[in-house]
């Protein structure tokens, strides 16, 4: 190769798309524990013991991410909370 020839370089950047968007549940004072767990495994697919100490840590601290995904999985997933009486919200 002669030094008056030029290299070029492709540089592909790849970006990878996290799964940023979250559920986040609220604690209430009207809900029970019981009516939380059930409406977590019901509409999140938790498992029983996620669904509990989501619960826990939402009476604890306020709040708790309850999943995580694309935003087309999670609007109808929160719609559903919402529905079932929790307060939650997808940010």
């Amino acid at each position: 190769m002669s030094t008056k020839e030029k290299v070029l370089e492709k540089v592909v950047l790849k970006e990878n798309i996290s799964l940023n968007n979250e559920i986040v549940l609220f604690n209430d004072d009207v809900n029970t524990f019981d009516h939380v767990i059930d409406t977590l495994i019901r509409v999140c697919s938790h498992t029983p013991e996620q669904a509990e100490q989501c619960a826990l840590i939402v009476h604890y601290n306020g709040k708790c991410t309850v999943k995580t995904g694309p935003l087309k999985e999670l609007v109808p997933q929160c719609i559903q909370l919402l529905e079932a009486g929790l307060s939650a919200e997808i940010v």
